[in-house]
């Protein structure tokens, strides 16, 4: 199998409009389609992370709860690749977002850091430029 890239990212949320608030006024990601599906009771949230990158917000009446710990399997984290590292922290800082100490990554040398979105699933801003 040959691919491409990643098309999507898939998050169910537990608090539609907080997370629709979050993901685009606060990470200002931008929306490309907003859909309300009756039979299902839910939202489809398709958004622009970047030039060509999309994540799929979706809400679901009684989902259960996220396991929060770190190192359980399944998705880790979601990383967002960032310019300049210092001005995303202060950008998330200044809109309330508590963001951990920025890290260095000991195998590229990069500089990162974690914070968490609504249902505190954790999310990483890299820095690719030094």
């Amino acid at each position: 199998m040959k691919t491409t890239g990643f098309h999507h990212v898939a998050i169910i949320c537990s608090d539609y409009a907080k997370s629709k608030k979050f993901y685009v006024e606060v990470l200002g990601f931008s929306v490309i389609q907003e859909t309300f599906r009756v039979e299902r009771n839910s939202y489809k949230l398709d958004l622009r992370v970047g030039e060509s990158d999309q994540i799929e917000l979706f809400s679901f009446p009684n989902a259960p709860q996220r396991i929060n710990n770190p190192e359980a399997c399944g998705l880790r984290h979601l990383a967002f690749q960032v310019d300049n590292l210092d001005a995303a922290v202060a950008s998330l800082q200044s809109q309330g977002v508590a963001v951990e100490n920025i890290r260095v990554d000991e195998i590229t040398g990069k500089r990162f850091t974690f914070f968490k979105d609504p249902d505190d699933l954790p999310l990483e801003i890299y820095e690719t430029i030094t």
